[in-house]
């Protein structure tokens, strides 16, 4: 499994809510934000999570494909976040 889908799992973060999650961070990755705030992580956790988001970005792929979601679309509000119009 996914180091990123198993920390959510690990604080009883449900499929539903992991899926909803990555639905928002391919469609606007502010909002993705927001939700990761949402999920109750105590802060030093949540530390941990984004800072493996950051160091091995790659997993954000796989866990997309792990989860049946379309990657173009993160690389796509990717893109919108920097190259703003």
């Amino acid at each position: 499994m996914n180091p990123i889908i198993t920390i959510l799992k690990e604080h009883n973060v449900s499929d539903e809510k992991v899926k909803s999650l990555f639905e928002a961070l391919t469609q606007n990755p502010m909002m993705a934000l927001s939700l990761v705030q949402e999920l109750g992580i105590p802060p030093e956790q949540l530390k941990q999570l984004m800072g493996t988001i950051m160091t091995q970005p790659h997993l954000i792929k796989e866990a997309t494909d792990e989860l049946g979601l379309d990657f173009a679309k993160v690389q796509e509000a990717k893109d919108k976040l920097n190259n703003p119009v």
